[in-house]
């Protein structure tokens, strides 16, 4: 079965798509990668994703589903571009889950993980982009519902698509608690979900990579050992 044998590759090639979905609009004009590209890398990233879940039956199948789901409302957004606010709510509150239970299963495969590999490593960087795409629909879903919530955001002639690619770089900025200033946010909500941003970044880094750390430090120092 193909699936099993890609499984293996699952935390390379959902790493390699999430790069591609942060960093494909440097190689072409913003408003031309919003509208055709990225909703097809998408697609490929839920695809890598649902690799992740193999192993358990119904989540895989819920995320199959999802990917139907998804592919549809690609599809929809390509034939029909004067779509209702109220279908682009339901596909970003449905990026929303898609991405915070992957994350749930990356942690859960990277903390049980008994040594650590090349795979557990790829797993933990891949992680926490999940997390970064997480903060990214937050955040857009925060300044559709409540517009100008955050100041700095510069409209330009791409329009929303500058908005949506600025909206993703403060969501990193955020999450590695960067935060250069230039972009801010001006509303109760908007700020807490900065803290909150801030936070799981934090904890993400203190505690799952020291666990990581922990388990590979202790896996030289056996295998140190079993060479003497």
């Amino acid at each position: 079965m193909m699936i099993e044998k890609l499984y293996p590759y699952r935390f390379e090639l959902f790493l390699t798509t999430q790069l591609l979905v942060l960093f494909g609009s440097i190689a072409m004009p913003i408003s031309w990668f919003e509208n055709w590209i990225m909703p097809v890398l998408l697609l490929l990233n839920i695809s890598s994703g649902i690799l992740l879940a193999f192993k358990k039956k119904r989540l895989f199948r819920f995320l199959l589903a999802f990917l139907a789901i998804s592919a549809l409302m690609v599809i929809t957004g390509f034939i029909n571009s004067a779509i209702d606010k109220n279908f682009n709510y339901a596909k970003l509150g449905s990026y929303f889950i898609f991405y915070a239970i992957v994350t749930v299963e990356i942690v859960k495969q990277v903390w049980k993980a008994k040594f650590v590999s090349k795979n557990v490593i790829l797993g933990l960087v891949s992680g926490y982009i999940s997390l970064g795409l997480l903060a990214f629909f937050l955040c857009l879903t925060i300044e559709i519902l409540y517009p100008n919530s955050f100041s700095g955001l510069a409209i330009g002639s791409a329009g929303t698509s500058e908005i949506t690619d600025q909206l993703m770089y403060y969501s990193y900025i955020t999450l590695m608690t960067i935060g250069y200033g230039d972009i801010l946010p001006v509303t109760a909500i908007a700020q807490k979900a900065s803290i909150f941003i801030g936070l799981i970044g934090q904890f993400y880094l203190v505690i799952l990579t020291a666990i990581v750390v922990g388990k590979y430090i202790n896996q030289l120092s056996q295998s140190n050992e079993k060479n003497r």
